[in-house]
């Protein structure tokens, strides 16, 4: 990655936006802009505090997904402001990420609000998820990133063997020659994940994901306390959100004693 975390093994806090506008549940009476701006400043206050190294903003509630194609100026529009109104509030790095691979977007806001990376799902290859078929769009938002004059600004962190998607109707390639054709084709770090959100992967597809590549290594779903020593020896980083959630439920806020205690077992780990 061209952009350095300040500590070694990051661990990156998700903040998972209210409905926004557009979105099957955004209502102005029940999720405004104004209270989604304060409900997601005040999750990366907390984050700050409780000496994460980055947060991740997206647009998880923005339900049922939509192909990236297909995403409205309306919220990149307001993934913008949201992004640039959370820089305003903390001094930790943070990045971008629209679902479903929403690279184009995510790039184009993450330009706007000063974003050091944006998460791309499917950057090579294709998977069949929630909207059907997911194509690579590596050689997009490759061009995208050079016409915005970004490439030495926005790394891309790119999804090998997505969850809540399959790739094995669409190919037979193992993950780790997967790993290696996004690094390849330009991807700047690697994310691995379990099948589904709070699923965390095995040692083993670290491990193998690992084999052949020199990219970092970043884990995207499940870890937790309990498992997070031991996954974070064989990765170069995590991506958390539901952990960190009142009761561990995603729809919750972040709990600053959460990951304060997460964050102290990764600080020991680090040594």
């Amino acid at each position: 990655m061209k952009f350095k975390f300040e500590n070694k093994k990051a661990i990156i806090g998700m903040i998972h936006l209210m409905p926004l506008p557009g979105s099957p549940n955004y209502s102005p009476t029940d999720y405004s802009m104004k209270m989604i701006i304060e409900r997601a400043t005040e999750e990366a206050k907390i984050y700050e505090e409780a000496g994460i190294d980055g947060i991740q903003i997206e647009n998880y509630w923005d339900q049922p997904f939509i192909r990236g194609e297909e995403i409205g100026y309306e919220t990149v529009a307001a993934m913008s402001v949201v992004a640039n109104e959370i820089s305003n509030k903390v001094s930790i790095p943070f990045g971008i990420n629209l679902h479903m691979n929403g690279g184009m977007g995510a790039l184009a806001a993450a330009v706007a609000s000063g974003a050091k990376w944006i998460r791309v799902f499917e950057y090579i290859s294709a998977y069949i998820s929630y909207t059907g078929l997911t194509e690579g769009i590596g050689g997009q938002i490759a061009r995208y990133r050079n016409m915005l004059k970004a490439n030495n600004d926005i790394d891309f962190i790119c999804d090998v063997g997505v969850k809540h998607g399959s790739h094995f109707l669409v190919h037979d390639r193992t993950l780790n020659e997967l790993a290696i054709d996004a690094q390849e084709q330009g991807a700047d770090a690697i994310i691995i994940t379990g099948f589904s959100t709070g699923i965390a992967p095995t040692k083993e597809k670290i491990l193998e994901s690992k084999t052949k590549i020199h990219l970092p290594v970043f884990l995207g779903s499940g870890v937790n306390s309990k498992n997070v020593k031991e996954l974070l020896s064989v990765c170069d980083g995590i991506i958390a959100g539901s952990h960190f959630k009142t009761d561990g439920k995603i729809e919750n806020l972040v709990e600053y004693d959460r990951v304060y205690e997460f964050m102290k077992l990764v600080n020991e780990a680090r040594k």
